[in-house]
């Protein structure tokens, strides 16, 4: 039907991560959108996060500030995109578009959505070789890197065995680089990922 908003009824967004809730609609002649909200229910609430009217776009509730932004140059698209999501960002979001007629009547319609932020425990890490491959020439430069995914920020830690079976913290980084390999590099190297 005419300016009808489209969207979807769930969107799971991973914490600390960015995610858009699709609001859409194909603008029609004769129809000009006068107002955008976005309104988020939870725990029985409902407050008013993002209003676009005549006077530009007004963020509303203090903790989406510099977080929530709407396209600025694409008619028919209301869609919200939210960064660094928050467990408390769970919630019902309501897109409400009122658009104004030329006969001056005003058409209102809304669609909500329904968010669950969820946490996504980091995953056993693996080690990327570098270039030269693990058997290096001495005097060479190489690196290893450690890679593992889950909900950011994510922390890496290299180990290294020694004698006495002690395991000795070389890096903080989620790469492990040699300028020159030297024999006594040669050994085992453990890599560490955590997020929280």
């Amino acid at each position: 039907a005419l300016l009808d908003l489209s969207g979807v009824h769930e969107v799971k967004g991973t914490w600390m991560e960015s995610t858009t809730l699709p609001c859409t609609y194909t603008p029609s002649e004769g129809f000009t959108q006068q107002t955008l909200t976005w309104s988020l229910e939870r725990d029985y609430s409902t407050s008013t996060i993002f209003r676009r009217d005549d006077a530009g776009d007004h963020v509303l509730l203090s903790r989406f500030r510099d977080r929530v932004s709407v396209p600025k140059h694409s008619p028919g698209d209301a869609s919200l995109l939210i960064k660094n999501l928050e467990i408390p960002d769970s919630g019902h979001y309501t897109c409400q578009v009122i658009w104004r007629s030329e006969n001056n009547s005003l058409i209102t319609k809304e669609m909500t959505t329904t968010v669950k932020v969820i946490k996504v425990a980091v995953t056993k890490p693996i080690i990327r070789a570098g270039e030269l491959g693990l058997t290096v020439l001495a005097g060479a430069r190489t690196s290893l890197t450690c890679v593992a995914s889950g909900s950011p920020p994510i922390s890496y830690r290299w180990f290294r065995d020694t004698p006495g079976g002690k395991a000795l913290l070389l890096s903080s980084q989620a790469e492990l680089a040699w300028d020159s390999l030297q024999p006594s590099d040669a050994g085992t190297y453990y890599c560490e990922a955590e997020n929280r």
